[in-house]
């Protein structure tokens, strides 16, 4: 199961536990907390292994956010060995937090107090992220990695809208629903696709989106002791 935090409703790690259903469908815009077996001792203290994906920064010139300062944040709230790829809003980092909604709440505060706008985040481990990669249902993609899109949701698409999907696709576009991610094939690119441009509305949840080659960086970052 993908884990994510939206910094504008995540729960805390008790009001998650209580809320958690059986097979971690969301009510509404709740989040679950899972443990990491990527951590180790560091200091004496547990360390956790993050994935952060920030959404819409340094898309058309707005909300613009330099890694390095998104680096000097970080750090300054205390994550360790903080790494970040391209532009984008990709993080790898370790930290001993315990309760993942409250620290999305302090980064999210202190980039709107910085640069006057409030991120929104998904949060995930190196075991969620093989996981969406090993579900990949167009292999045949892999080696032609920009054509290759990942689009992580915040929660399970209740009713997702398929005709307007299938509408809006062209004939060489292929995608698949899952319960954490909305793969996407489009072999002449997603700059002029209007199934890329529309798909959060047609969804009806939350993404962020990345491309294969994205994806396969920070699953090899993740993975680096």
């Amino acid at each position: 199961m993908l884990l994510q935090y939206l910094v504008t409703c995540g729960k805390s790690t008790e009001e998650q536990n209580v809320r958690r259903r059986p097979e971690g469908a969301h009510a509404g815009m709740q989040f679950n907390v899972h443990t990491l077996s990527c951590s180790g001792f560091r200091w004496g203290i547990l360390m956790q292994r993050w994935i952060a994906l920030f959404r819409g920064i340094n898309v058309g010139g707005n909300n613009i956010l330099p890694m390095a300062a998104l680096t000097g944040h970080l750090e300054a709230l205390k994550l360790q060995r903080v790494r970040t790829y391209i532009q984008s809003g990709n993080v790898v980092f370790d930290s001993t937090s315990r309760s993942m909604g409250n620290l999305a709440r302090r980064i999210s505060r202190r980039i709107e107090e910085h640069h006057g706008f409030r991120p929104q985040i998904f949060f995930l481990s190196a075991q969620e992220l093989q996981a969406a990669v090993s579900g990949n249902p167009f292999p045949e993609a892999v080696s032609d990695p920009k054509t290759l899109h990942f689009a992580f949701l915040s929660e399970t698409p209740v009713a997702p809208d398929i005709k307007a999907l299938d509408d809006a696709k062209v004939s060489t576009e292929k995608y698949v629903i899952t319960k954490r991610v909305f793969y996407l094939h489009a072999p002449d690119g997603i700059g002029r696709s209007k199934l890329a441009m529309n798909a959060e509305k047609y969804l009806g949840v939350v993404t962020t989106g990345r491309n294969y080659r994205t994806v396969q960086k920070l699953l090899e970052m993740v993975s680096e002791g």
